[in-house]
């Protein structure tokens, strides 16, 4: 029976190393049990070859409401909760201060 175990093991780590994990910021707590995060990059234009702000908006399932506006989050890629809901988060990297969430609007 060990091998068996070993094997499932491994496979549960396989399917958790696959899964797509990103870092943003709380955009707003949108309800209870979800926020709204912001992924911010910079991309380079293929012809002009200047930086450019691309900005992308995730709804994220946060079970306990942990995370508040302002908090550096990592999210990770689940199943589908809602139409628009197939983020889950993971934890919260770095709460915002008193002085950060006022700079936000809140």
């Amino acid at each position: 029976m060990a091998p068996e175990t070993t094997q499932a093991e491994e496979s549960r780590k396989a399917d958790r190393s696959r899964t797509v994990v990103k870092t943003g910021v709380v955009d707003t707590v949108s309800g209870t049990k979800t926020v709204r995060v912001a992924l911010n990059a910079l991309v380079k234009h293929p012809l002009y070859e200047k930086y450019i702000r691309r900005r992308s908006r995730l709804l994220v399932h946060d079970e306990d409401s942990a995370a508040r506006v302002g908090d550096t989050v990592e999210i990770a890629q689940c199943r589908p909760i809602s139409k628009r809901k197939a983020w889950r988060l993971v934890r919260v990297v770095k709460r915002s201060t008193q002085a950060e969430r006022q700079d936000l609007g809140q």
